[in-house]
C-alpha cells in the first residue's frame, strides 16, 4: 500500500515538473538563440559594457523590434521597392536564388493571412485502410502531377508524433478526406500529446449530438 502511495506521488510530481521543465528548456533555447542578435550591435553599447552585467532576453527584444520594423518598412511604397530590388539581387546568385525563393514560397504560403495552408484539420486513413490519423490541408496538386491523377485531389501534410515538424506529404482524393470541426491548434495538441489530450467537441456539435 505504501509503495503504491509513493508511486502515485512520484507520478503526480512528474506530471507537474516534466511540462514545466520542457517549457523552460524550450524558452531558454529560443531566448538564447534570439539573444545572438546582440552581435549586430557595437560592443560599446552591449548591456554588459553599459551596465556591467548581461540582461537575459535583451537580444530577444531586439530581434522582435527588428522584425516589426522590417514589417513596417516593407509595408510602405519605398520598402516594397527595396524588397523588389533585394530579391532581384538575390536572383542573380545561382545557389542563393534557388534556396531563397524555395523558402520564400513556402513561408508565404504558410504565414500569409490570405493563404489556405494549414487552415483545416483533416481525418484520413493512413498508413493503411482502417487506420486513421490527423492531417492538415496544404493545398491542391498542380503542374504535371494533375495529368496523372483522376478526379479531384487535395494535398495534405501528415505530422509525426510527438514531433509535428517532421511528417509526410500526400496527395489524396478529396472523397477520402474528412474535414474536422476542430481548430488547427487543437489538432496539433492532439498529435503532440499522442492522443492523450483528447479535444472536446464544439458546443454546437455536442448539442446536436445530444438531441434525439
Amino acid at each position: 500500500m505504501r509503495r503504491q502511495l509513493i508511486k502515485r506521488y512520484f507520478i503526480t510530481g512528474l506530471l507537474i515538473w516534466v511540462p514545466l521543465a520542457i517549457t523552460t528548456w524550450v524558452l531558454v533555447l529560443i531566448v538564447g538563440s534570439m539573444d545572438q542578435s546582440l552581435r549586430l550591435l557595437p560592443e560599446a553599447i552591449h548591456p554588459r559594457n553599459l551596465l556591467g552585467f548581461d540582461i537575459p532576453g535583451a537580444g530577444a527584444i531586439l530581434t522582435l523590434l527588428i522584425i516589426v520594423l522590417t514589417g513596417v518598412l516593407a509595408a510602405n511604397f519605398i520598402g516594397q521597392r527595396l524588397v523588389v530590388w533585394w530579391e532581384r539581387l538575390l536572383a542573380r546568385i545561382p545557389v542563393v536564388n534557388s534556396i531563397y525563393h524555395s523558402v520564400k514560397q513556402v513561408s508565404d504560403t504558410l504565414f500569409s493571412s490570405s493563404g489556405h495552408a494549414f487552415r483545416k484539420a483533416l481525418l484520413i486513413e493512413y498508413p493503411r485502410r482502417g487506420s486513421w490519423t490527423i492531417a492538415f490541408l496544404t493545398g491542391r496538386p498542380g503542374g504535371d502531377v494533375l495529368r496523372h491523377l483522376d478526379g479531384e485531389h487535395v494535398s495534405v501534410y501528415v505530422p509525426t508524433t510527438p514531433n509535428p515538424t517532421s511528417g509526410f506529404f500526400l496527395m489524396l482524393p478529396k472523397t477520402d478526406v474528412i474535414e474536422l470541426e476542430m481548430s488547427v491548434d487543437t489538432a496539433l495538441k492532439y498529435v503532440i500529446s499522442m492522443g492523450v489530450v483528447v479535444p472536446t467537441p464544439r458546443p454546437q456539435i455536442a448539442n446536436a449530438a445530444s438531441q434525439p
